[in-house]
């Protein structure tokens, strides 16, 4: 186990090294000039270039990136151009509203696609599972942006019952802030609960065929006992991957919703720094997103070892 731990750790250099890199070069090949747009309309040729030679934007690109490489491995992302403030400060100040974000999503996600899954499995080719695989197509289709639209419409326009945007942090008002965030997160979640249904109905599917299913119900064991205790357990390491997957997508995917929503999220400062290109804040939220997405995997990797005795004994 620790050496499973030490080696997925071990991969996350490369996968830093390969992200930091494609992300450094690709900003810099995207058209747009950061010193001419903190210059303004009306600057000339003379102040554009004495801004860029401040900045470090004259420089070779191997040199910038060797400069930048070289701040990364001493835990420093640099300085946004825009915002004046260290990138870590800037990711680190817009965390609570992204992530809050994400685990209501994810809350909603697995509240909603997972019951359904089980039922629609159980219920066959009945009404009930037609309905639920219909919802499930429905919420992978839908945009969460526009349905996050349609939302601000009826619960916020016409019923007045939730804020259409903003945001409060959890440490002012945690009732207030949970407001802000019902309307955002469900929209979000959504799509993935969508996908968690589809994928939890299919693997139970498959189990409640098994012998040992079929054996449980043999000794007289109710249908209630009989997924609980034997045919769930063994659905849940596909279960796992989805919610692993998922976590990290809403980390790193929630751009549109909190833009739709003016979210203080780092999806929306993303999107302002793309715009200004901002090359500092763009390559730092990046690479740590390529962190969460490897230690998601660690985490889910570590669960199947819970949840799958087999797991525990191949590793012996």
């Amino acid at each position: 186990m620790v050496n499973q731990i030490a080696r997925r750790l071990l991969t996350l250099i490369p996968v830093l090294v390969v992200v930091g890199i494609t992300t450094f070069v690709l900003g810099h090949l995207t058209p747009g000039d950061p010193a001419a747009v903190m210059a303004g309309d009306s600057a000339t040729p003379e102040q554009v270039e004495r801004i860029r030679h401040a900045l470090g934007l004259d420089l070779p690109l191997p040199v910038q990136l060797t400069t930048w490489a070289g701040r990364v491995v001493q835990g420093n992302l640099g300085d946004s151009i825009f915002m004046k403030e260290p990138v870590g400060q800037a990711i680190l100040q817009r965390v609570e509203p992204t992530g809050l974000l994400t685990l209501l999503s994810l809350f909603f996600a697995i509240l909603i696609g997972v019951p359904a899954g089980i039922i629609a499995a159980v219920r066959r080719n009945s009404w009930i599972d037609r309905l639920a695989m219909g919802i499930s197509l429905a919420g992978v289709c839908i945009p969460s942006f526009w349905l996050g639209i349609l939302l601000i419409l009826l619960f916020a326009v016409f019923l007045h019952l939730l804020p259409a945007a903003g945001y409060v942090s959890l440490s002012e008002d945690p009732a207030a802030c949970l407001r802000y965030l019902l309307m955002p997160a469900f929209s979000l979640g959504l799509a993935h609960a969508a996908f968690l249904a589809r994928i939890t109905r299919s693997s139970m599917l498959e189990v409640l065929h098994e012998d040992y299913v079929r054996t449980a119900r043999s000794k007289g064991l109710g249908k209630t006992a009989v997924l609980i205790r034997h045919a769930f357990p063994n659905v849940l390491v596909p279960v796992l991957t989805v919610i692993g997957n998922s976590t990290a997508a809403l980390l790193s995917g929630a751009v549109t919703t909190e833009v739709v929503f003016t979210l203080p999220g780092i999806g929306r400062m993303m999107i302002q720094s793309i715009a200004r290109r901002d090359y500092p804040v763009i390559q730092g939220v990046v690479l740590c997103v390529a962190v969460v997405y490897v230690l998601v995997n660690l985490a889910v990797d570590i669960a199947y070892v819970f949840v799958d005795p087999r797991i525990r004994q191949g590793e012996r």
